[in-house]
């Protein structure tokens, strides 16, 4: 059995239990992403996939959401105030 992670989410809503792994993998990659930068949330997938250095088993897209969330609600990203597309940058 491959160990899991219950991911959190910045609103409070319920998170999802995913593969420690595959959350590892997509968090190195977002913070790699997003590294000195603000990045929009419409590029990120882009950017993740970027970053992996192995076929990725699963959707980037989806597993970059559900990972952003939980980076978000865990303070490690942020949402940049005042922007009308959602940009993200690591929290200060």
């Amino acid at each position: 059995m491959t160990d899991r992670i219950m991911t959190l989410h910045p609103d409070g809503k319920q998170g999802v239990n995913i593969e420690v792994l595959k959350y590892e993998e997509i968090k190195q990659a977002i913070l790699a992403s997003l590294g000195h930068r603000e990045v929009l949330f419409r590029d990120l997938p882009a950017a993740v996939s970027a970053h992996l250095t192995a076929p990725f088993d699963g959707s980037i897209g989806w597993y970059t959401t559900t990972v952003k969330l939980d980076l978000e609600a865990r303070g490690l990203i942020e949402r940049v105030p005042g922007q009308s597309r959602q940009k993200l940058r690591l929290a200060r």
